[in-house]
């Protein structure tokens, strides 16, 4: 496994970080535990979790990842994992979380941390996470921004003093953001240098081969500004795994979850995914590895999130570290980038 500083912190994570979003709804306790000690066995170093999953989000389930997490990690010497886990604000209707959850504030964001802390069964976080924006933003399958949808929102300085109490207190070692914009990153950037407040050290935004709006304005600003990007969603919700091709209705995220991923039902979505399983057979590899070897080793992500409902999954995901794609495969997938460019953004 390879070791990569994150962003301009002094957090060394994992090249591949495991996602939890399925721990409590489609992997059982001891599911979960069987995936993160064959994750920490096969030197990763680096778990994603939030208090809002398992994904999606419901009522009944709400907190239950981090509760799995924290049974996992209490087993585990704390100081040889990198946690990260994520605050969730509102625009998005999720009552149960924390009564609303109302804001971004300061005392939601306090209230947050500590059942996070409590759940996890530790003192502090390594990577705590705005999970979207509480500002009028596009988010999730949305990509035009639209001002008369314009709502009152927490100051993002507000936002990062609240953060910066947590930070002081130790509860919190460095903080990021999530499905964040180039507006954003740089608003955030530029309020902590100028009122000596916290310095987002991450964003962790989806990134694979049939979204790759992150080249737009992103990177660049991940370069110059030391932010390093966490790649979610690199599988596409399993439809760059090629599953759904030859059967629509495989079970899965995508047949289970109905409504649930917008971002893939975009009219280019199909025929880009068929593109790419076609090239990975011409390569010899199976559309998953393709995938997520793609993503892997772009030289903006400093760790990209996996998933995984089962430990074959699992294992494919981890052995494709050991399949960096040639120069030709390269050029390839560039000529499909370049035919369907971004069909789910």
């Amino acid at each position: 496994m390879e070791y990569r500083r994150l962003g301009s912190s002094d957090l060394t994570v994992s090249a591949i970080c495991l996602g939890t979003m399925t721990f409590g709804q489609q992997n059982s306790e001891a599911e979960a535990h069987a995936q993160l000690d064959t994750a920490f066995e096969r030197g990763i170093n680096f778990i994603d979790t939030a208090e809002m999953y398992p994904v999606p989000p419901r009522a009944e389930t709400y907190t239950r990842t981090e509760s799995i997490v924290g049974n996992w990690l209490r087993r585990r010497p704390r100081d040889q994992v990198v946690l990260a886990t994520k605050v969730a604000g509102p625009r998005r209707p999720l009552h149960w979380v924390r009564g609303g959850p109302k804001s971004l504030d300061r005392d939601n964001i306090r209230t947050a941390i500590d059942g996070s802390l409590s759940r996890l069964g530790t003192d502090y976080i390594d990577l705590y996470q705005l999970h979207w924006p509480e500002r009028n933003v596009p988010m999730f399958g949305q990509y035009q921004f639209n001002p008369a949808e314009e709502t009152d929102a927490v100051p993002i300085r507000a936002q990062l003093e609240a953060l910066a109490e947590l930070v002081k207190e130790g509860k919190v070692r460095h903080v990021g953001v999530s499905n964040e914009h180039p507006w954003g990153v740089m608003e955030f950037l530029r309020l902590a240098r100028e009122a000596g407040l916290p310095r987002i050290v991450s964003i962790q935004n989806p990134y694979s081969l049939i979204n790759r709006t992150f080249e737009f304005g992103l990177a660049e600003i991940a370069y110059r500004e030391q932010v390093g990007l966490l790649a979610y969603s690199p599988l596409a919700f399993g439809l760059l795994s090629g599953k759904y091709l030859a059967d629509p209705a495989a079970p899965g995220r995508v047949t289970l979850f109905q409504g649930f991923a917008q971002r893939y039902e975009k009219p280019n979505v199909q025929p880009a995914v068929a593109a790419y399983a076609a090239l990975a057979a011409k390569l010899g590899m199976a559309p998953a590895t393709l995938a997520l070897s793609f993503v892997y080793r772009r030289w903006f992500v400093t760790s990209t999130l996996i998933g995984a409902t089962s430990a074959a999954q699992l294992a494919e995901n981890l052995e494709a570290w050991a399949r960096p794609l040639s120069d030709d495969a390269m050029k390839e997938i560039e000529g499909l980038h370049l035919r369907y460019m971004n069909p789910a953004p």
